[in-house]
């Protein structure tokens, strides 16, 4: 089998699931508990939050622990949506966010009648600038923008929207990270980013766990409220091991981001090259994009179809997001890029980690031009 689905999920590393184990094996105290076991367990929550902070170069008392993207989203968007709605009630984001962006929005919408602006993308997938700012009204309090598109891997125009926001001082920046962390750097500091969405299970941590960076002085309404963990701003009993766990998955990953990124581009620019030679798919992914994803389309098959043809193959890709694959309706980041309906519904999305290799990419295109024969044969 070889897996060709790392923007769903990635395959914990060996060192993660070690330090896992043994942090519940031997520091399973509670580390709330006044005792040497939870003491012990403090003390490793509190070690993994520096090393984060480390990482991306903030300070540790901006970290939170979460369950994952899809509360760290919540969190970051809810918290600050109704902490500081006596500014305004006007929030600002794009066509193309993930699921856990849009709906939390639509929420916010339909429950608390916040006003939201969805910016549509040029051509590229890239949301302009000057957009942004001609959107902005006295009510605007918020912007909120995925970094690298899930889908197609754009990487939208992080630093220098920040820099304009920031002449907009009643205004917070939320970017989702959580498919560039491992792949792309993303100063926060430098980029005038407000918070910020990680998630573990794609830097080869474990599902269950990511943090969101809360820059200091930026306040929340929590979502969880309870024994007043992480700084109030999340409760709940911390889950060291997947914390622990985490801390040395984003450190490996950004190992591997600085010694094995030319051999990760190395494979995605074959497979690129190689697709588009087929005369009967079409590439949605920009060349520009992000290092490890490609998304296209085989004119005249769908999606799903192709997907499965792959997998008995031995290959494994998916159509769209993983929390929508199951959907039959076609991707709306496709068709606010201007792809027709047609087409999207044979999206499919190839998303690569610094383990894959050439050979399982020469392997791929081999398989992948069979299949396109075969079932061209079948349908036409």
């Amino acid at each position: 089998m070889i897996y060709f689905d790392n923007s769903a999920t990635t395959k914990p590393y060996e060192e993660v699931l070690d330090s896992f184990l043994k942090v519940n094996q031997n520091f399973y105290g509670n580390p709330s508990s006044l005792h040497n076991y939870g003491g012990k367990a403090e003390q490793l929550i509190t070690g993994a939050r520096q090393q984060i902070a480390d990482g991306i170069e903030v300070k540790p008392a901006e970290i939170i622990f979460t369950s994952g993207g899809t509360e760290g989203n919540n969190l970051a968007i809810k918290g600050a949506a109704l902490e500081y709605q006596g500014r305004g009630n006007h929030l600002i984001t794009s066509e193309i966010e993930h699921a856990s962006v849009e709906n939390t929005l639509k929420q916010l919408e339909e429950k608390f009648d916040f006003q939201v602006t969805r910016l549509p993308v040029r051509a590229n997938g890239l949301v302009h600038p000057d957009d942004i700012e001609q959107a902005i009204t006295d009510k605007t309090i918020l912007v909120s923008l995925i970094h690298v598109n899930n889908e197609v891997g754009t990487v939208q125009p992080i630093r220098e929207i920040g820099e304009r926001l920031r002449e907009y001082s009643k205004i917070l920046f939320h970017v989702d990270h959580v498919q560039g962390a491992g792949k792309l750097a993303l100063p926060l500091s430098d980029s005038g980013i407000d918070l910020c969405t990680f998630s573990a299970h794609k830097f080869h941590g474990l599902k269950g766990t990511g943090f969101l960076y809360k820059r200091n002085g930026v306040k929340l309404v929590p979502l969880l409220t309870g024994g007043n963990q992480e700084q109030t701003w999340r409760s709940g009993t911390e889950n060291t091991g997947g914390i622990v766990a985490m801390a040395k998955a984003l450190r490996l990953v950004e190992q591997n981001r600085l010694h094995k990124a030319a051999s990760l581009l190395q494979v995605r620019d074959y497979l690129f090259a190689e697709l588009k030679k087929q005369s009967e798919v079409i590439i949605h992914t920009p060349e520009s994009a992000a290092p490890h994803i490609i998304n296209f389309s085989v004119v005249g098959l769908k999606g799903e179809v192709l997907v499965h043809a792959l997998e008995e193959a031995g290959f494994m890709i998916s159509t769209t997001s993983a929390c929508s694959s199951k959907d039959k309706t076609s991707s709306p980041t496709l068709q606010s890029m201007g792809v027709s309906s047609e087409i999207a519904l044979g999206a499919v999305r190839i998303s690569l980690t610094y383990e894959n290799t050439m050979q399982e990419a020469i392997q791929f295109i081999e398989a992948l031009t069979d299949i396109i024969v075969r079932l061209k044969k079948v349908v036409g």
